[in-house]
């Protein structure tokens, strides 16, 4: 996949009429409250992220979406207003081949849908087209966790990405949500739910560091749901994560600092990744990513990104 490319004509026409509709009229499958099956785990082999002669230098970034409870607003901020801002930071700040691959995640206890998986996309209705996929279970298993390291997993054992296997470039993966995540996936309901044909029961250490292996992993919390500053939360992402954990305070600004933080890696200038930005999203942003730069940014004469992580 990823072998069509973004407009920004498309993407402003397509925006106008995703603002006029209802969250259920963007998300259809709500209203039949089932996964599409266009996102579902079961017998995925592969999905793939390729270089192309339209994207040669394919960046492959995992956008992995809380759809529990109030969370389901983030999605629909991004089909409605935001993808653009995602896509466009990017492309300005030359990463050109940006292909982004939605998923949901949710309780693979509670829940009957916990993971849903898009495809990498680069154009502007794929994109659009995958995020309607998804359907906003909004359920949640009360515990203040989710099952975020799902991500993890699929990106570990159910991708193949050109960055990195061709030249040794790792991929990005972003878990969104508000709460902590659970320490370990009961492989009964792994197979259940998520099409795992495994029957070892998974800890979260050891699908972060198969995650690690081949991408960048940040988990964003958004710091303004029923666990804004949460101790236990805040502590276990800490702890698991370290400056990994971005913490941001205005989740409309989730798409820049999404592409903020790739450009860093990239080796961006945050300055420079962030001067296109009025100035509440740019103090947004560089709140979330104060971490970051102060403990993972190794600066090559004060005017360099990240270059080691």
């Amino acid at each position: 996949m990823g072998y069509s490319s973004w407009s920004n004509d498309a993407y402003d026409s397509v925006s106008r009429v995703r603002r006029t509709r209802s969250i259920d009229d963007n998300f259809t499958q709500n209203k039949l409250g089932v996964i599409h099956p266009d996102l579902s785990p079961d017998n995925v082999d592969v999905r793939e992220s390729r270089d192309s002669h339209l994207h040669p230098d394919s960046v492959p970034i995992i956008v992995a979406l809380d759809v529990t409870g109030s969370m389901g607003s983030i999605p629909e901020n991004l089909i409605r207003n935001k993808l653009g801002a995602l896509m466009n930071t990017l492309i300005d700040n030359g990463i050109l081949d940006p292909q982004i691959m939605f998923m949901a995640i949710g309780d693979h206890i509670s829940d009957d849908y916990p993971l849903q998986v898009g495809q990498f996309e680069s154009g502007t209705m794929e994109l659009d087209d995958c995020l309607s996929k998804i359907f906003i279970e909004r359920g949640g298993g009360g515990q203040n966790r989710e099952s975020y390291p799902l991500a993890w997993y699929f990106a570990a054992r159910h991708t193949s990405i050109d960055s990195f296997e061709k030249r040794q470039e790792k991929g990005f993966l972003f878990t969104i949500g508000d709460e902590g995540f659970h320490d370990t996936m009961a492989a009964d309901l792994m197979q259940a739910k998520c099409g795992y044909k495994g029957r070892e029961s998974l800890t979260v250490q050891s699908l972060l560091n198969e995650a690690c292996r081949s991408y960048f992993v940040f988990h964003i919390h958004a710091n303004e749901a029923s666990y804004h500053n949460d101790h236990f939360v805040f502590s276990q992402w800490k702890e698991l994560l370290g400056e990994r954990f971005l913490v941001l305070e205005d989740q409309n600004n989730i798409a820049e600092l999404i592409a903020t933080t790739v450009a860093l890696v990239k080796g961006v200038h945050a300055d420079v990744a962030m001067s296109r930005f009025d100035s509440k999203t740019r103090q947004s942003v560089s709140n979330a990513l104060v971490a970051v730069k102060d403990s993972l940014v190794r600066r090559d004469h004060g005017n360099s990104g990240i270059i080691a992580l």
